[in-house]
């Protein structure tokens, strides 16, 4: 039994049109499944092996803007985080651990493309953990008695709704400044618990040392 990766993040949204332009078109994302019901609308989009999920209903509103990081007591637009397992008995298995720690679990619920159950930590961050009964093969694989219009455009990003790139950074320019986790990197290296990647000990230089610790 083990959890092998997160199965999507679920976002709140006002504007699924926005969004859409947003996570398929600008940053290439492929509009990957949706369902919609009765004014509220459940869409995904695939990342490689993670998806990100936004809903949108009635009276939902853009969150407030934090910058990553920085702490707030504003509520947020936040859902929850879903993670996936392989197997029915992996997802059982896990709410039997959870019952008996005395966390209260809701579900099995059947979803259709997956079954979930739901739970909170500690913190009261809303958890979901799913194992998959459906292989969606033709995306955008949609279920909306009212399809959002920019949806039939396809899976892929649509040309001509951006600005093309006229002022690309060069590559002398392509740097980042310390951040609050600089000092990790050297402390990792040093103490033998972490090696720096191929592609980063190329564009900086990086000692040999250095990028072969492990």
């Amino acid at each position: 039994m083990q959890l092998k990766g997160i199965n999507h993040l679920a976002f709140i949204t006002p504007d699924l049109t926005g969004t859409i332009r947003f996570y398929r078109d600008l940053l290439g994302m492929e509009l990957h499944s949706g369902i919609g019901h009765d004014g509220f609308r459940h869409y995904f989009f695939r990342a490689g092996n993670t998806l990100v999920a936004f809903f949108q209903y009635e009276g939902a509103s853009v969150m407030e803007e934090k910058f990553h990081g920085s702490p707030t007591s504003a509520p947020l637009g936040f859902d929850h985080v879903s993670f996936t397992v392989d197997s029915r008995e992996d997802l059982f298995a896990f709410k039997d651990k959870l019952e008996a720690a005395g966390i209260e679990v809701t579900g099995a619920v059947d979803h259709g493309t997956l079954w979930s159950i739901y739970f909170f930590d500690p913190n009261n961050i809303p958890l979901e953990i799913t194992w998959d009964t459906l292989e969606v093969t033709q995306p955008p694989a949609i279920e909306d008695d009212d399809p959002v219009a920019i949806a039939s455009e396809g899976a892929h990003a649509q040309p001509g709704h951006w600005p093309e790139v006229t002022n690309p950074t060069p590559p002398e320019n392509m740097t980042a400044r310390p951040g609050n986790g600089h000092a990790m990197r050297d402390s990792f290296l040093e103490r033998g618990i972490a090696r720096l990647k191929d592609d980063y000990a190329a564009v900086t230089g990086a000692g040999k040392k250095d990028s072969s610790a492990a």
